[in-house]
C-alpha cells in the first residue's frame, strides 16, 4: 500500500485520534525499523528496534471489520516481529475502547502501564491510554 492509500484507508477508520496524512505515512515508512503487513481491506504499521516491536496503527476499513481480518493482521504482525528477532511486542490504546482491547487481549497482550490523560478528545476530555505487550516467547491464543 502506497502512503496516500494508507492515508485514504486510516481516515475512513478514525476521527479520534486524527487520521494521519499521507506525509506521515511516509515518514514512518522511511523510517529506521518501520513495517507493516497489509491487506487490500487493512493494515498494521509498526517499528522493530532493539529486539522490540511497536504497534504504531492497525486500521481495517469498515466494510471489513467482525470478519476477522483484524486478528489476522495482528498475527501476521507479530509473526513479523518475531522474523526481525524482536522479543517483545508493545502497543498502545485508549482505555475506552472496548473493541480493540478485547482484541488485543484475545491475542496475548496484557496491560504494563498506563498513560493518564494521553488522549485529548474533541470535546477535550482526556483519556487514558493503556500500554500492552506480549513476550513473543510464548504462543499466541487461537481464535
Amino acid at each position: 500500500m502506497t502512503p496516500a492509500a494508507l492515508a485514504r484507508l486510516h481516515a475512513l477508520c478514525f476521527t479520534f485520534p486524527r487520521p494521519w496524512s499521507e506525509t506521515e505515512f511516509a515518514s514512518l515508512l522511511g523510517g529506521t525499523g518501520a513495517f507493516m503487513v497489509s491487506d487490500p481491506q487493512g493494515f498494521a504499521l509498526g517499528r522493530a528496534i532493539a529486539g522490540e516491536a511497536e504497534l504504531l496503527t492497525i486500521a481495517v476499513a469498515p466494510c471489513a471489520r467482525r470478519q476477522g481480518l483484524g486478528r489476522r493482521l495482528l498475527d501476521r504482525f507479530v509473526a513479523e516481529a518475531r522474523q526481525l528477532g524482536c522479543s517483545t511486542v508493545f502497543l498502545e490504546v485508549a482505555t475506552d475502547n472496548a473493541v480493540a482491547l478485547t482484541l488485543y487481549r484475545a491475542a496475548g497482550f496484557a496491560e504494563c502501564g498506563r498513560r493518564a490523560g494521553y488522549y485529548t478528545g474533541p470535546d477535550k476530555r482526556k483519556t487514558d491510554a493503556l500500554v500492552l505487550s506480549c513476550v513473543l516467547g510464548e504462543a499466541l491464543p487461537e481464535i
